[in-house]
């Protein structure tokens, strides 16, 4: 059945319904809202509000009924319930002028949970499939601290589910599908398709579930991102009941909606995707989003393979200063440059300048190794600094240079350019901080047209291990990519490696010449 019924105006004049609102006291105690989404649900929405548990009471508990534009009797028979009835909460019941789908009804609700101030949302569906009387045990370790979020797992019980009427298609259906979003997301969950949830209301306030699906998946992409605000998610067992109730999922849809948003989400982590959903602010809580990539092959390993022992590096770009504290360890003499101040533990010399605007402050001349490490691909004018850099290093031409950036040809980013997708995202090869992107052929041109010799050109894997957090596969992966990129450098490659040499440039040429200089005056000079 789909989600898109004509909206049709109650016939009680009333929007909502308010009965037994409670008192104010002097303590603060917890302000609990318990969600009930509703569409179609007049045969059991009374039998779900009378199974709350009077404990609730001890709170200050409001329940909120979402009717989702229902064809039936349900806004009728919810809003008349506490006729005649001890019902002990405050009752809201809304209806919404246009069906918003299942995960758009969760949105309002959430929305109403933020702008009235609660503590806990408590999200429970109007069909009676998931047992109110849970509520309270679920509820604890909210109480208690321990997460920001609890689930009711129907997979905690052996056969619990199954016993409990789950068909068995349905059964399996979330068994591969939990596997398969565990394995990308890197999660432990027994079970990411229950609709029994009970969530921290400050912690929803931190992600942007508003951006979310209005569709069924919308659970699915709620959880992405509290995994991805680094919020606890504790599961407790819950019942299984299957009774009559009318089913509105199609079962394949949301199989593959499911898929796409959990791909989506995994790929974002290796900065191939990005969607704004799954961008949580404060996630890294303030730290840098460049990461150390040692222990694999990469744009760091291979940099620092390049340097000899002993020698002098000016370290262009140190960002986290990861490569100094590595060259330290080869005895090596270490010049860090960066427009941010930096942890300067491990090196001898930092000057603080933005190359983009500033001449280099130090003579390259002066060192043996300069590494340029995702630094071009941040510059406005590549091309004047490639020219003030050969003032320079035109020289010295036994200086060695080292040049990384992403490869923009990477064969992801040509399959989404297909699929008419160019976005750039917080980290990657179309990190929304790249001003320039470059392909193995654009870059070797940049620098040998201003003077420059390239001497070694490879390619560089994804960084799996980062992506994966360094699960036992990854690395697997490198080694696949790396394979692949001997078959199409320019297809595989995430990221190019390049070493430069300059070539003697004319006054350097010149001055050697007049080192072994010989002077003929002609005959009318001589003595």
């Amino acid at each position: 059945m789909r989600w898109n019924k004509q909206w049709k105006k109650p016939s009680l004049s009333a929007k909502y319904i308010l009965c037994n609102q409670p008192s104010d006291s002097g303590d603060k105690i917890l302000k609990l809202l318990i969600l009930i989404v509703a569409y179609n649900h007049e045969a059991k929405i009374e039998s779900v509000l009378s199974r709350i548990p009077d404990s609730l009471m001890e709170y200050e508990t409001e329940v909120l009924i979402l009717d989702d534009q229902s064809q039936d009797m349900t806004f009728e028979k919810s809003a008349a319930f506490p006729g005649g009835t001890d019902f002990p909460f405050k009752l809201t019941v809304l209806y919404n002028p246009v069906n918003q789908g299942y995960g758009g009804n969760q949105k309002i609700g959430y929305h109403y949970a933020i702008e009235n101030g609660f503590d806990v949302v408590a999200l429970v569906h109007g069909d009676g499939q998931y047992a109110p009387e849970c509520l309270p045990e679920l509820l604890q370790p909210l109480l208690k601290g321990e997460a920001e979020a609890v689930f009711g797992s129907r997979m905690l019980t052996k056969r619990g589910a199954l016993d409990g009427g789950m068909p068995l298609y349905k059964f399996v259906g979330n068994k591969i599908l939990t596997f398969f979003q565990n394995r990308v997301l890197g999660a432990e969950l027994s079970e990411f398709h229950s609709g029994y949830r009970l969530y921290s209301v400050p912690a929803l306030n931190k992600v942007p579930f508003e951006l979310n699906t209005n569709d069924f998946h919308f659970d699915t992409e709620i959880i992405i991102q509290f995994f991805r605000a680094k919020h606890r998610i504790v599961e407790l067992p819950i019942p299984t009941y299957y009774g009559d109730e009318i089913c509105n999922v199609d079962g394949i849809k949301y199989a593959w909606d499911v898929f796409k948003a959990t791909t989506t989400a995994g790929c974002q982590n290796l900065g191939i995707f990005y969607n704004r959903k799954y961008d949580i602010p404060d996630a890294d809580d303030g730290e840098s989003p460049y990461q150390a990539k040692l222990g694999f092959d990469s744009s760091h390993t291979f940099a620092i393979d390049a340097v000899r022992d002993g020698t002098r590096v000016l370290d262009i770009g140190s960002a986290g200063n990861y490569i100094g504290a590595k060259l330290k360890e080869k005895g090596c003499y270490v010049a860090s440059l960066d427009q941010n101040e930096i942890n300067t533990d491990n090196v001898d010399d930092f000057y603080k300048v933005d190359i983009d605007l500033e001449p280099l402050p130090v003579d390259v001349g002066d060192y043996d190794h300069v590494l340029m490490l995702d630094v071009i691909e941040h510059l406005s004018d590549p091309d004047a600094f490639v020219e003030r850099l050969y003032e320079n290093a035109g020289r010295a031409p036994n200086l060695d240079i080292v040049i990384t950036t992403g490869n923009v040809a990477f064969g992801i980013v040509r399959f989404m350019l297909l699929l008419g997708w160019f976005n750039y995202g917080k980290k990657g090869i179309l990190d929304r901080t790249h001003k320039r992107l470059f392909t193995f052929s654009s870059l070797r041109r940049l620098f040998e047209a201003r003077g420059f010799e390239v001497v070694e050109c490879k390619g560089i894997p994804a960084p799996f291990p980062l992506a994966l957090s360094s699960r036992w596969h990854a690395k697997s992966w490198v080694r696949v990519n790396s394979w692949l990129i001997r078959i199409s450098r320019g297809l595989f490659s995430y990221q190019i490696f390049m070493r430069l040499k300059p070539r003697p440039s004319l006054p350097w040429l010149l001055e050697r010449a007049n080192e072994r200089r010989s002077d003929f005056h002609g005959p009318e000079n001589a003595a």
